[in-house]
């Protein structure tokens, strides 16, 4: 199973709308049930199903307004690799790599988030 080049930035541009304008629930709702979530990557934690990668997003739902753009994008069969950048409450930028995969019908089945505190600027 793969998806073509525009199917997939459509879905990754579907995450980013809901990361900035959804509800944590909104968010989590666009993972399989069994979904993995690992952000940063090498943190020691990965958050596993749709209740816990919901958990995951209620901190940023609880910081304040948030802002995406995306800035790179890369596909390949059924995975996207991609840029963003993330503003928040709008005194903080991250911009991570994010690696995810999908499933036939487009929801996240793992998402990597590669960033450390040298990709953060501060507003």
């Amino acid at each position: 199973m793969s998806h073509d080049a525009a199917t997939l930035e459509s879905f990754v541009k579907r995450y980013l709308d809901t990361v900035a304008g959804g509800s944590a629930a909104a968010v989590a709702a666009l993972y399989t049930d069994d979904a993995t979530l690992e952000d940063p990557v090498g943190s020691g934690e990965v958050h596993i199903g749709r209740q816990a990668i919901e958990g995951f997003y209620k901190n940023m739902e609880a910081a304040g307004s948030i802002g995406t753009e995306l800035l790179q994008f890369r596909p390949g069969g059924h995975e996207a690799a991609f840029l963003f950048a993330i503003t928040i409450a709008g005194a903080m930028r991250i911009e991570p790599m994010e690696v995810m995969t999908f499933d036939a019908d487009g929801q996240i089945t793992t998402m990597k988030a590669y960033w450390s505190a040298a990709d953060i600027t501060q507003l």
